[in-house]
């Protein structure tokens, strides 16, 4: 009877073992073909258009990266601001084709790219928004102002309407909101969809401040498991199944590059976030409001709050595009923000009645 039970003990574990190691050929199996899909990217040099930069020092001492392309002289500043464990590089396309919509400004947010690390305290989207009107202050301190947020850039230039509603009154002439949310997430947190993500919102906090603890593990952790970085990345940030393994690769350096202490203590602050009354702000300034259908981290839903919130915004939905849309869908991303900024220029009222 012993020999027979410890022979089906043994049989089990084999299974077992042969169940993981399956999956672990089968996942590496699926990753090789992600890794080399046809790519038309394969020669891009992502992350290496850059120009001279400044030092921009935050209200609380932070100092903030800023670079500026495009003519110096130009009568309009197109401000591009980028989102959470990304950096000014995922404006990629944008700053190769969009040169001459003016004076472009690129900033690093704090605690991510080539900026300062802040402290825990201004780890808040109030705080970004403080940021950006530094920022503006010291390099566009006149003349009319065109911003471009994307997901928590979004909720930093709705965060300066917020502050500074004057400023879109005199200045502002512009604003474009892409796969970004005005209010708390009402369908997901990460990804997580529905029911499932609700419930997890109140063990969330815990959830991360033991992450926070542990942040060198995770560190060592997330340098391991590279094959389910790389999968994990191409899900939530793109909608195709067929995206390029260059883009998903370039996704995941700048992720890589945004320390776990910088995400966990950046956590709170999307819960919390709720900026809607902020839209009122926006209620005369020309808007696009840009979403992909397939975005897991702001999805679509969200897009539609705002929209329906500014009746003039212009609203796109690009089919089958992913969170990083403007990295997914340049084309179409490019496009809409030429049309904005022609409806932002100095005199477009003028021309448009003309």
């Amino acid at each position: 009877m012993n020999r027979r039970r410890a022979g089906i003990a043994a049989g089990v574990a084999a299974l077992a073992a042969a169940g993981i190691a399956g999956g672990v050929a089968t996942q590496r199996r699926v990753v090789g073909r992600a890794r080399n899909a046809p790519d038309p990217y394969v020669d891009e040099a992502f992350g290496g258009r850059h120009s001279p930069g400044r030092t921009v020092i935050a209200d609380d001492g932070v100092p903030l990266h800023v670079e500026i392309d495009g003519d110096l002289h130009a009568d309009l500043t197109v401000v591009f601001v980028h989102g959470f464990t990304l950096s000014m590089d995922c404006w990629h396309f944008q700053r190769r084709e969009l040169a001459d919509l003016g004076r472009c400004v690129f900033y690093d947010q704090r605690s991510h790219g080539s900026s300062g690390r802040g402290p825990r305290e201004g780890s808040t989207i109030d705080q970004l928004g403080r940021d950006l009107y530094t920022v503006l202050t010291a390099v566009a301190p006149t003349g009319p102002l065109l911003l471009v947020g994307h997901s928590m850039g979004g909720m930093t230039v709705l965060a300066l309407a917020d502050q500074h509603p004057e400023l879109f009154a005199d200045r502002v002439a512009g604003v474009a909101l892409i796969g970004t949310a005005a209010g708390a997430f009402a369908e997901t947190i990460f990804g997580i969809p529905g029911v499932v993500g609700r419930a997890l919102r109140p063990v969330a906090p815990g959830v991360i401040r033991t992450a926070s603890r542990r942040a060198a593990l995770l560190e060592q952790g997330r340098r391991a498991g590279s094959d389910v970085a790389f999968m994990l990345t191409r899900k939530l940030s793109y909608g195709d199944a067929d995206v390029p393994p260059s883009l998903v690769a370039f996704m995941e350096r700048m992720v890589a590059a945004t320390p776990v202490e910088v995400m966990t203590e950046f956590f709170d602050t999307f819960l919390s976030h709720d900026k809607l009354k902020a839209l009122d702000v926006l209620r005369d300034v020309p808007t696009l409001v840009l979403c992909g259908d397939k975005d897991r981290l702001t999805p679509v839903h969200n897009s539609h709050v705002m929209a329906d919130a500014l009746p003039d915004a212009e609203l796109v939905v690009v089919p089958g595009a992913g969170h990083m849309v403007m990295l997914e869908r340049p084309a179409v991303v490019n496009g809409a923000l030429r049309r904005l900024a022609a409806r932002a220029r100095p005199g477009a009222d003028a021309a448009a009645t003309a």
